[in-house]
């Protein structure tokens, strides 16, 4: 890797993300949306990972337990969850009353798939003492065979407060796992899952990044590497990430997790300047210009997708389509 790194010229690692859709575009299909929207009485929710001109058109934008969270509080019929399966999942188990529809049903989750619930319950029979605490970015499935549901934002908590005559088993993701037993000083037995859009950063690539931006604080994702994790000034989940940011008094940050983030940041804090670390794909090494890491499944959403799902949806009420089951995701029944 390091021979890889030293083929890039200097002046790239100053990542430019993915730009909002142009307003001529945009606007057209947001006013038919918000039509759209109102007939079925819909809320639209947007993770922070998602495109510019997702977040744009939200009711909504955070992270997943956020956002299921706060749908519960609305009298919509309809949940528009612009993000992954299992986040509307957790908003379906969250909101049983309401409909909860995904703009793409294949936009899926590399962490999620790496904890099958069959081979979950197969590793539990290991060992009787297990308390198994699960990571809210997995399927229903593996939630139900967990003893307790966790964020990156309380998992230290929920360690501390874990039984202490028990065995803790943590999955999905090592990495968030590992960097949990760093601030506890707990043991756990830890599942090898990981999201892959978050280890492809390296050590070497933020170095030399904070290298050029020395005054620049360094916001690392805990579903990172340990290598990259022991350079940053805060770890966080994306919502303490952006409230970090907000309350600092220091004007630029590296921000080192999935780059739709930055729309949000930005928008939140448009007097500072947010910097998206890279990744390096030797598939696209040097032409690539913008290495900055996005999640394929995320950006599986589009707007025009959004608008095309509610068309759907408004044709099979009018029709009387009883179960509708058509047009919600297939996952999160």
């Amino acid at each position: 890797m390091g021979n890889v790194i030293e083929m890039q010229p200097l002046d790239v690692d100053r990542l430019s993300v993915r730009k909002p859709m142009p307003k001529a575009k945009f606007d057209p299909l947001a006013r038919e949306i918000f039509t759209l929207k109102k007939q079925l009485n819909a809320v639209i929710l947007a993770h922070n990972y998602q495109v510019p001109e997702i977040q744009d058109v939200a009711d909504y934008v955070g992270d997943s337990l956020g956002l299921s969270q706060q749908a519960a509080t609305t009298k919509a019929d309809v949940i528009v969850f612009c993000g992954v399966h299992f986040m509307a999942e957790t908003a379906k188990i969250l909101n049983p009353g309401k409909i909860v529809i995904l703009p793409d049903k294949d936009a899926g989750c590399s962490l999620e798939e790496s904890c099958p619930a069959d081979k979950l319950a197969e590793f539990q029979k290991t060992n009787p003492n297990f308390w198994t605490i699960a990571y809210i970015n997995c399927s229903a499935d593996v939630k139900a065979l967990s003893d307790v549901i966790c964020t990156s934002g309380n998992a230290v908590k929920i360690v501390e407060a874990a039984p202490k005559d028990k065995d803790l088993l943590f999955v999905p993701d090592e990495n968030l796992g590992a960097w949990v037993m760093e601030q506890t000083g707990r043991p756990m037995t830890l599942w090898r899952g990981n999201c892959y859009a978050h280890v492809e950063f390296r050590r070497e690539a933020l170095l030399r990044l904070k290298d050029k931006f020395p005054k620049a604080k360094v916001v690392v994702h805990p579903e990172s590497l340990r290598e990259v994790r022991e350079l940053a000034d805060a770890i966080c989940s994306t919502e303490k990430m952006i409230s970090y940011c907000k309350s600092s008094p220091d004007k630029q940050f590296i921000v080192v997790t999935e780059s739709g983030i930055i729309h949000r940041m930005q928008k939140q804090c448009p007097d500072k300047e947010f910097i998206c670390a890279p990744v390096y794909d030797v598939m696209k090494m040097p032409t690539d210009s913008c290495r900055c890491s996005e999640c394929k499944y995320m950006k599986m959403n589009t707007l025009q997708k959004v608008r095309e799902l509610s068309c759907r949806s408004i044709s099979l009420n009018e029709r009387g389509c009883p179960s509708r089951g058509c047009w919600r995701s297939r996952r999160a029944e």
